[in-house]
C-alpha cells in the first residue's frame, strides 16, 4: 500500500474540490507513491507530532489543519512551520491536510458535533453554491440505456435523496465525417441522419473527471458531442455548519451545562440567556462568526461555534444563544472521525490516533 491509496479514501470522504478557496488542503509534504508504514491522525502537525509519528513508525500524518497555510519562500527552520516541514522531509514523512473539505462534507466535522450532542434531523446550515453540474450528450437510441447505466454507476444522476435521475429527449442527429474520420455509422463525406437520444444528467462537481472518462469509454461515436454547465441548484449534502433538533428541549442554563459535559470543556463563553427553551441548534466547528446570521435565519435558538469576538455577541440580539466553546474544543472529535473511517477502509494497516493535545490555548 502506498500513500496515494490513503489519499483516495480521504478524498472519497471529503473531496478537496469542496474545500474553501482560501484553504490549503491535500498532500502538502511527501511523495504520494511512497510505500506506507503507518498512518498517524492528528488535529495539528507540530514537531512533537512528527516525533510521535517516528516513534510509532508512521510515515503518513493525516492532519485536520494544514501546517502550510500561506506560501513559504524559504525553509530554514526559523519558524515552527518551517521546522515541522524540515523534520517531516528529513524523516520521509508525508503530511496530508483535510481541513475545510471535511467541514463541508455531510458526514464530516459538523455532523460529528451533531452526533456528540444527540441532534436529530440534521441539515446543512450554509449550502455551498455551484457544486452541481449537468452533462448533456447525444447518443444513438440503441446505446442510450447502456450509457445512462454506466454514468449512474459512477455517481451521476444523484440528486439529494434520489439517484438514477436523468431527462431524455428523442430526436434526430446529423453529421458528416471528413477524410480523417472513422464513423461508426455512415460513410465519410456523406451526411448521416441518426435517431438519437439527448441525455441530460446532473452530478456533483468532484465527479467530473470520472463522468467524462465514463462518457468517452461508453459512447459509441468516434467524437462524442457533449456540454457541461454549472447549475444554481442547492446541494443539500455539501456545505458548512449544520442544524439539528434536540430530542428533549431544555433551558439556556441547562443547555450550557449539557454542552460542557458532552464536549468535555470546563468553560464556555456565551451571550445573554434566553427565556425560551432550546430545541433547534446550529453548530459550526472552528471559527464561525460569519454564520451568525445564517443561524438566526434558520430559526435556531442556539448557535455553537468558536472564536467569537466581543462585538459578535451583540449580534445575538436576544434572538438566539451564542455559545463559544473554544476552537480546539469544537474540533477535537475530528481525529476520532478520521480514525474510525480509515480503519473501516484499511483493515490490514495501522491507523493510529495521536495522543498529543495540540491545543495552544491554556486556561488558568
Amino acid at each position: 500500500m502506498i500513500v496515494e491509496d490513503v489519499v483516495m479514501h480521504l478524498e472519497a470522504l471529503a473531496p478537496i474540490t469542496y474545500a474553501e478557496k482560501f484553504d490549503n488542503v491535500g498532500l502538502l509534504v511527501g511523495n504520494k507513491n511512497s510505500e506506507l508504514t503507518g498512518v498517524l491522525v492528528t488535529l495539528d502537525t507540530l514537531e512533537i507530532v512528527i516525533d510521535e509519528a517516528i516513534e510509532k513508525n508512521c510515515n503518513l500524518i493525516v492532519s485536520f489543519h494544514p501546517i502550510i497555510f500561506n506560501g513559504l519562500k524559504k525553509i530554514t527552520g526559523s519558524s515552527y512551520v518551517e521546522r515541522v516541514v524540515l523534520k517531516a522531509i528529513e524523516n520521509k514523512i508525508a503530511i496530508y491536510a483535510i481541513h475545510t473539505a471535511l467541514d463541508n462534507a455531510f458526514v464530516g466535522t459538523n455532523a460529528g458535533l451533531c452526533e456528540i450532542l444527540g441532534l436529530q434531523n440534521k441539515k446543512v446550515l450554509i449550502p455551498q453554491v455551484s457544486t452541481i453540474k449537468q452533462l448533456t450528450t447525444y447518443v444513438p437510441k440503441e446505446n442510450a440505456e447502456s450509457l445512462r447505466a454506466a454514468l449512474f454507476e459512477v455517481g451521476a444522476g444523484s440528486i439529494g435523496n434520489y439517484n438514477s435521475c436523468s431527462f431524455n429527449v428523442n430526436g434526430k442527429g446529423t453529421f458528416k465525417g471528413d477524410e480523417n474520420s472513422s464513423p461508426v455509422v455512415g460513410k465519410k463525406h456523406v451526411l448521416q441522419k441518426e435517431k438519437e437520444v439527448q441525455i441530460n444528467i446532473s452530478f456533483e462537481k468532484h465527479l467530473e473527471k470520472s463522468v467524462l472518462k465514463t462518457l468517452f469509454q461508453n459512447h459509441p461515436y468516434e467524437e462524442a458531442a457533449y456540454k457541461i454547465i454549472t447549475l444554481e441548484n442547492t446541494n443539500q449534502h455539501i456545505g458548512i455548519g449544520m442544524i439539528g433538533v434536540l430530542e428533549n428541549p431544555m433551558s439556556s442554563l441547562a443547555f450550557l451545562k449539557f454542552i460542557k459535559k458532552k464536549i468535555n470543556c470546563n468553560l464556555v463563553r456565551h451571550s445573554r440567556l434566553l427565556n425560551t427553551k432550546i430545541k433547534k441548534v446550529a453548530v459550526l466547528g472552528g471559527s464561525g462568526s460569519f454564520a451568525i446570521e445564517a443561524a438566526k435565519s434558520s430559526g435556531a435558538q442556539a448557535f455553537i461555534t468558536s472564536d467569537l469576538k466581543y462585538h459578535d455577541f451583540f449580534k445575538a440580539e436576544n434572538e438566539l444563544l451564542l455559545i463559544d466553546i473554544g476552537h480546539y474544543e469544537s474540533e477535537q472529535h475530528i481525529k476520532n472521525i478520521l480514525v474510525a473511517y480509515l480503519n473501516k477502509k484499511i483493515t490490514n494497516f495501522a491507523v493510529v490516533l495521536s495522543t498529543i493535545n495540540t491545543n495552544p490555548v491554556k486556561y488558568t
